[in-house]
């Protein structure tokens, strides 16, 4: 996997002029955004993690084998920030996924230790009306018992209520979990933007 770094905008005038598609990672601050993400990309530290939550302030875009943009959006919910820079970032969220002059798909990440908060239903309800293909990515597996999994992952899909259809991957980066699921998907949707279209009719759960 080529991986390139392209630029990063704090808002959609300063995407990459090349118009490819999108695959953006969106999730609570500390549900181990950035090493996933990481992981997905099969680097080490290409995204910087960090304890303290809300490193990611701008939309970074990474650029993938020529073929799609891969966008880290700054985390939601915990990060100690000024209520004007929080306000800022849901704006930006909101602009980002209403925007239609551009194939993309998204990537929600939950963390499978907690039940979602008003923000991740606020958020999935933006991915639901914007009308993107989206798949719900559970973070940091390794954190909870094998025995108890199944059921949490019950829990996010019904509090969210996430439609059947919808891809559900596991996911830990501790132990290289989901990747592989990750990038079929990717590769599902980027076969239909390549026939009739960029939806998720055409690329259902893997």
């Amino acid at each position: 996997m080529e991986v390139t770094f392209v630029t990063s905008t704090p808002d959609l005038r300063g995407r990459p002029e090349l118009v490819l598609p999108e695959f953006a990672f969106l999730g609570r601050s500390n549900c181990g955004k950035s090493s996933l993400l990481n992981h997905f990309l099969d680097r080490r530290d290409l995204a910087r993690t960090s304890g303290k939550p809300g490193k990611t302030r701008l939309l970074n875009y990474y650029l993938v084998d020529d073929r799609f943009y891969l966008v880290d959006l700054p985390g939601y919910g915990f990060a100690k920030v000024s209520r004007t820079l929080r306000e800022a970032w849901w704006r930006l969220f909101q602009a980002y996924l209403g925007a239609d002059d551009r194939p993309m798909a998204v990537f929600h990440l939950l963390d499978v230790r907690h039940r979602p908060t008003a923000e991740d239903k606020e958020v999935a309800g933006w991915i639901r009306e914007a009308g993107h293909p989206c798949a719900i990515a559970a973070t940091k597996i390794d954190k909870v018992g094998t025995t108890k999994l199944a059921g949490r992952y019950r829990e996010l899909s019904e509090a969210l209520g996430v439609d059947p259809h919808t891809p559900f991957i596991p996911t830990s980066a501790a132990r290289g979990k989901g990747r592989d699921e990750m990038l079929a998907w990717v590769d599902a949707l980027l076969a239909a933007h390549s026939g009739d279209g960029f939806d998720g009719d055409e690329a259902g759960a893997v």
